[in-house]
């Protein structure tokens, strides 16, 4: 049994194995790991408490608890939750005496807001009552009410409106879904009646909840919504410092997304209701507002808009409170992404973590601008993620390829940080995990593109193995050093693959014209980079078999991997999860449109050369001039996506199966976008795994 021995010095983690490797990993390794959520430390900074999920392949053995962690890291975490119903979203109340969280339990008939006395002990009280349900609550300043959101129906006022409009459409004998304005879908389900809206109730049992944006002319709007735009909205509301007011994000013209940008403003509304007020209107996209904690500043972060471009980077920016529209932009734009961020007890210094190269790392800056943005060498392997502020405590989730995410507490002092939690130590241990490898290379645009590279398990550097090229969706998201579900790198390599995993022109993680660079050039491009890679590695690593190539991927990377099919024929094989395979089908019926358009040079309708030279199925035939389509694919898709939606998945098919080409579908029923039930994820490993090995012989 392989002993691994895990050294944390400057925050570097190092994997030290004995001679016997360890045993290779299986879906049950995967999936059964405990699945450790974003930590939320208490105002003083003294500890930390954590989502942490219990997973089962079959749904109901699933549990979910709170974790309640000392920073000092002088106790062992203990569970404070025990009801099967779950909990999630936890918040502190600004004494750190209490724990707000939602969760449905025995006898909810739908997500409710309690809280658990942390003083006291017991049992968590559940102090609201709403029939269309209670997420996402925020402690008042003073700790005497709670902000939550509910989906009600828009004409309702009280929970009386909305209970008798429920009984009123459960009565109806007619069932069908009218619209006059877009969109209709998202991601995985039809748009429905009821909207998001922002509730106050006293922190108590029994007290009655208050719509703050009932009646007012801002949430009557036919464009209104949260971040998501229907019921599953966030307004990533926050209380102001005086607790008189309310501070949140929306959009106004969801109605338009069809045929223009959509951007969330900022808003304020008073804690009584009434009408808000808009802070900003221009044409950036703001988002996580957070006061500092003198109470002086708001700190958002902000991509710009309005400039025909569909990617930023996100700036963080500051606006001094009480409110005045003058903003000051923090970080440089051009070179770092902001992803989350927190702000130090003094309220001198912002903290966050932004994508680089592969990784996700800590950088720091002046809370009013006044210093050049610091970049810490933290972590040197892995990610940091989710990082939140109490007190004068940093908290975040640390991940890599060989370790799932975990709670960890940083130093920037000493730019290191230690472990809180080791949920999944003991399951990671007995097995070979080998580290992800990065190299660059130049590509002949004059390029440079970065790569992540992983062996197999029990690797033999004397064999040769099989080169698994996987393309990462997005296209604005980037391949890293990080633990995954979906695709994890060790598990689609156990078999005996070489995987490698290429940041392409509009990957993020680097400039933000390297990510913009894709617009007008949405498939040839990376294409290009990606075959350009796997001949980059090759030629570097003797221990590939350049002669047994197969490339894959899903949404984005099944938009590449149908480009790779109509324009190449070096892979012995292909992989397509949630593909396109015509641009024009998928703008028509997907629900995101508009970015679509931009991204392919005008509407369809003006007959722009990308709607057909970038369109793998218009190239099916090619085969005149030696590509055309040939190479074995593999499609799978889920039938509830609508993100890339079922319909290109079967235009795929059908053009495999007129050209002869050998090719196998399988559609997931209950599935979207992503293959998150636990049998049918297993499943899905296994048709890839067979695919590839029937091809790579």
């Amino acid at each position: 049994m392989m002993k691994r021995v895990i050294l944390l010095w400057l925050g570097v983690v190092v994997a030290v194995s004995a001679a016997d490797k360890g045993r290779v990993l299986t879906h049950e390794d995967v999936w059964l790991m405990k699945r450790v959520g974003a930590p939320v430390p208490s105002p003083d900074g003294q500890w930390v408490v954590v989502a942490v999920t219990d997973p089962a392949y079959a749904k109901k053995d699933e549990s979910d608890a709170l974790w309640l962690c000392p920073i000092a890291g002088d106790q062992a975490p203990r569970r404070i939750t025990a009801n099967k119903g779950g909990a999630g979203s936890p918040a502190w109340s600004p004494d750190g005496k209490r724990l707000a969280f939602a969760a449905k339990r025995d006898g909810d008939e739908a997500k409710q807001i309690y809280v658990l006395d942390l003083a006291r002990g017991g049992e968590a009280v559940r102090v609201t009552d709403v029939s269309t349900g209670a997420r996402c609550p925020q402690w008042s300043p003073d700790g005497t009410r709670l902000l939550f959101i509910s989906d009600v129906y828009p004409d309702a006022r009280t929970d009386a409106d909305n209970k008798r409009e429920a009984k009123e459409r459960k009565e109806r004998k007619y069932h069908a879904r009218v619209y006059e304005q877009f969109p209709v879908r998202a991601w995985d389900h039809w748009l429905g009646e009821r909207v998001a809206h922002l509730l106050v109730q006293d922190a108590k049992a029994g007290a009655e909840a208050r719509d703050v944006l009932a009646g007012s002319a801002l949430a009557a709007k036919r464009g209104f919504g949260g971040r998501a735009g229907d019921a599953a909205a966030d307004f990533d509301a926050v209380w102001s410092p005086d607790g008189k007011s309310i501070v949140f994000l929306a959009v106004t013209n969801r109605d338009q997304a069809a045929a223009a940008e959509v951007n969330l403003q900022l808003f304020e509304v008073g804690a009584e209701g009434g009408e808000p007020r808009a802070l900003t209107a221009d044409k950036d996209d703001y988002g996580r507002p957070q006061f500092r904690p003198d109470g002086r500043a708001l700190l958002l972060t902000m991509e710009p808009g309005g400039d025909g471009k569909v990617y930023h980077h996100r700036r963080l920016v500051s606006f001094p409170w009480p409110f005045a529209a003058k903003r000051t932009v923090l970080t440089p734009g051009a070179e770092v992404s902001v992803a989350h961020f927190g702000v130090g007890a003094d309220s001198t210094t912002v903290y966050f973590t932004a994508e680089t190269a592969g990784q996700e790392k800590l950088f720091s800056i002046a809370a009013d601008g006044g210093h050049p943005l610091r970049a810490f060498d933290l972590p040197a392997g892995g990610c940091l993620s989710n990082l939140a502020t109490g007190g004068s405590a940093i908290v975040a989730n640390y991940d890599s390829a060989v370790s799932p995410p975990e709670v960890v507490a940083i130093d920037a002092k000493t730019v290191s940080y230690r472990f809180l939690t080791q949920f999944n130590a003991d399951a990671v241990a007995p097995l070979d995990l080998p580290p992800v490898e990065h190299f660059a290379f130049t590509t002949a645009q004059g390029r440079k593109i970065e790569n992540l590279l992983v062996r197999p398990p029990h690797f033999d550097p004397q064999k040769k193995y099989p080169l698994f090229v996987v393309i990462h969706g997005g296209a604005n998201m980037m391949w890293r050093d990080a633990w995954s579900l979906r695709w994890n790198y060790h598990l689609l390599a156990a078999p005996g693959y070489v995987l490698l995993l290429t940041n392409y022109t509009g990957s993020t993680g680097s400039t933000e014209a390297f990510a913009q660079a894709i617009q007008g050039d949405p498939l040839k491009t990376p294409g290009d980079e990606i075959n350009q890679a796997a001949d980059e590695a090759i030629k570097r690593y003797a221990f590939i078999d350049g002669a047994r190539q197969a490339a894959g991927g899903a949404s984005y990377g099944g938009h590449l991997a149908n480009w790779l099919q109509a324009t190449t024929t070096r892979y012995k094989c292909l992989i397509s999860h949630a593909g396109l395979v015509d641009l024009a089908e998928q703008w028509g019926t997907s629900d995101v449109v508009y970015d679509r358009e931009v991204t392919n040079g005008g509407p369809v309708w003006e007959n722009g050369p990308l709607w057909t030279e970038q369109s793998p199925a218009r190239l099916a035939g090619n085969h005149a001039k030696g590509t055309g389509w040939v190479t074995p694919m593999l499609l799978t898709v889920g039938e509830k996506d609508f993100r890339v939606p079922l319909n290109n998945t079967l235009m795929n098919w059908t053009l495999h199966q007129r050209l002869g080409v050998p090719s196998r579908l399988v559609v997931f029923p209950e599935e979207n976008h992503h293959i998150l039930d636990g049998e049918d994820s297993k499943y899905w490993y296994g048709e890839v795994h067979a695919w590839l090995a029937r091809w790579l012989k």
